[in-house]
Order: structure tokens, then sequence, then C-alpha cells
């Protein structure tokens, strides 16, 4: 029962939120980091249930799946609804899945997209991300508008579903077709800012020699979730823990924050001398403690 003391109490807290406010507000609403599973790619296959623990662990509330095998309906071995309760049992959720549909760009063929968005809906996913494509689709800049168009199409089959579309750069994006047009350009210009959401890997973003707080900045409202990944600073094309790399995420961060970002992922794509769980754990703590996340 609530009596006077206990009510004046917490009008008394409720106050004091009030007034010191966003800031406490704020630091409850971060610390969400999150994982791209691909960092453990060489791990999961044979412990699925072990990695979810240890990324659990590590300090990670949020994962981005990659891997479902569409011959045996599963994640290493688990079907979609099973892993999506492995991750519930552990505190984690998903909002983003990697789901290639290149059959989809080739042939227009609809079949594994509608597959995998019955995969995203079973782990309560919003995106579903195109991880790359082939790059025979864009080799010009009509190839390039084709495609923008059948992004387009398949945001629209998402929708009907409740679900996003996303795209996933790399560094071939930024490749010249000439006239100085660019895959990534294209996409950005053709396909709907409305259907069509971007993830951006800030490591390939950097290492296409691009500036991620120049496109962010020119492209507010576009980017729901980024890759963050740090660049190695003597072996510029291989990736170490969040912190240790040439990659300046203190100033890039609040300009994703500021441009509509709300999924932060860590990915690396290579351990040096490391146990890949306590890099895990590094990279989860620098989020939290240094970049807010």
């Amino acid at each position: 029962m609530t009596n006077r003391r206990t009510f004046l109490a917490q009008a008394g807290l409720a106050s004091a939120a009030l007034v010191l406010g966003p800031r406490l507000l704020k630091a409850e609403s971060l610390h969400k980091p999150g994982l791209q599973l691909y960092t453990l790619r060489d791990q999961l296959p044979t412990d699925v249930k072990g990695v979810i623990s240890k990324v659990a662990k590590a300090g990670y509330k949020e994962v981005e799946t990659f891997g479902y095998d569409l011959g045996s309906s599963s994640y290493w071995g688990l079907n979609a609804k099973d892993f999506s309760k492995l991750l519930k049992d552990h505190g984690l959720s998903s909002p983003s899945g990697h789901y290639g549909i290149d059959s989809f760009f080739g042939k227009g063929d609809t079949s594994e997209l509608k597959k995998y968005i019955e995969v995203a809906n079973t782990l309560g996913q919003t995106y579903v991300v195109v991880p790359s494509l082939n790059g025979e689709f864009i080799k010009t800049v009509d190839e390039c508008k084709a495609v923008a168009a059948k992004l387009n199409k398949a945001a629209d089959i998402c929708k009907a579903s409740g679900l996003k579309l996303g795209y996933h750069n790399h560094n071939f994006e930024w490749k010249p077709l000439g006239g100085g047009a660019t895959f990534y350009d294209t996409i950005l210009a053709e396909t709907d800012p409305k259907l069509v959401h971007m993830e951006m890997d800030i490591f390939w973003v950097v290492r296409a020699g691009q500036d991620p707080i120049k496109i962010l900045d020119k492209h507010r409202g576009r980017y729901a979730l980024v890759h963050i990944k740090d660049r190695d600073k003597t072996n510029t094309d291989i990736n170490t823990e969040i912190g240790k790399g040439s990659i300046d995420f203190k100033s890039i961060i609040p300009k994703a924050r500021a441009a509509g970002v709300t999924h932060f992922l860590v990915e690396q794509e290579n351990f040096i001398n490391i146990d890949p769980y306590v890099s895990i754990t590094e990279s989860a703590n620098y989020l939290k403690n240094t970049l807010h996340v």
C-alpha cells in the first residue's frame, strides 16, 4: 500500500528526475552495445549456446544475426524459434539480421527474401539488412539504378510484413563508375528514404577514403545502424579492439546519434594475439564507458 510518506518519496524522486532529468534518462537509455555475430563465426558452429552465453557475459545487450541456413532452416542447428529463445534467455535482443538476397537482385526471385522475413519476424527483428551484393550487378550507372529500384521493391515487401530493409556497405560501393558517380551515391539518391535504411560500416567507409561524419551529416535520417569496427594502426587492412585503433569514434558516435542512428554494433573480422572473448569484452567496455553506448 502506498502511504503518504511513500507517496512523497516517490514524488521527490520523480521531481529529481525532472530536474536532473535528461542526463538521468539518457544514462538509462544508453548502454545497449550490440555485437554482429559474424565476429564469432569460427566459434558459433561448434557451440552456439555457449557462444551466446559468453556474448551476454561480455556485456552486450543486442546482437545482429548472420548465417541463417536455408537448407537446414536453422542457425547452427537451432530453428529460428529456439534461437530466439536462446537469445532471450540471456537477456539479448536482435534488432537486425544480415540476409543475402542475391537471387532477388539477379533473377527477381522473392522466395529467399520471404523466408528471411519469416525468420526476422520470429526473432523480433526490425531490420532485414542486405550485407553485400554481387559486384556483377553494379558495373554501370544504369545497373546501379536497377539495383536501387530492386531495393525499393524489397523494402516494400518487407514493409508489408512489418519490417524495414537495410543496406550494409563495404568499400567497393565507392568505386568510380564514370561521370563522378558511385554505387553508394546512386542508391542514396535512387532509393526511397522512408523505405531503405542504411547501416554504415565505419571501418569500410574510412578504408574507402571517405569521411563518416560528412556522410552522416549530409544524409541525416538515412542511417539506423552502424558497425563499430576499429582499424589497426600498423596493418590498416585489419581490425583491432575498439579504442585501440586509428578511427576517431569519440567524434563519430555523437554525429551518428544526431543523424538518427539507434543501434551501435561491434564487429571484428579478425583477432590478433588475443582471445576472442577477451577482445569483445574490451570492446563492449569501451562502448559503455568511453563512447557511452
